[in-house]
């Protein structure tokens, strides 16, 4: 139980050959994890500049007839 059998040698040498191989597989992974990073904090960024822009709004009327009735209408008038 205390000392390491031939197979927990092999394991990590194969762990060791993935993260330290002359490859780079995991450099470019991190590579493109790292992109993902920086367009969701882009994505944001851009939701976070339309929130603060004013919302365009059209002007509305309000009318009222000799009854007493009021409508209101949104945009232009139209006779």
């Amino acid at each position: 139980m205390g000392s390491l059998s031939v197979w927990h040698w092999l394991i990590f040498l194969a762990v060791a050959l993935l993260f330290f191989g002359g490859s780079g597989k995991i450099s470019a992974v991190m590579g493109d994890f790292a992109k993902g990073i920086k367009s969701f904090k882009k994505g944001l960024q851009d939701d976070a500049d339309e929130a603060a822009k004013p919302a365009e709004t059209t002007p509305r009327t309000i009318e009222a007839n000799k009854q007493g009735e009021v409508h209101t209408t949104t945009g232009s008038k139209t006779s």
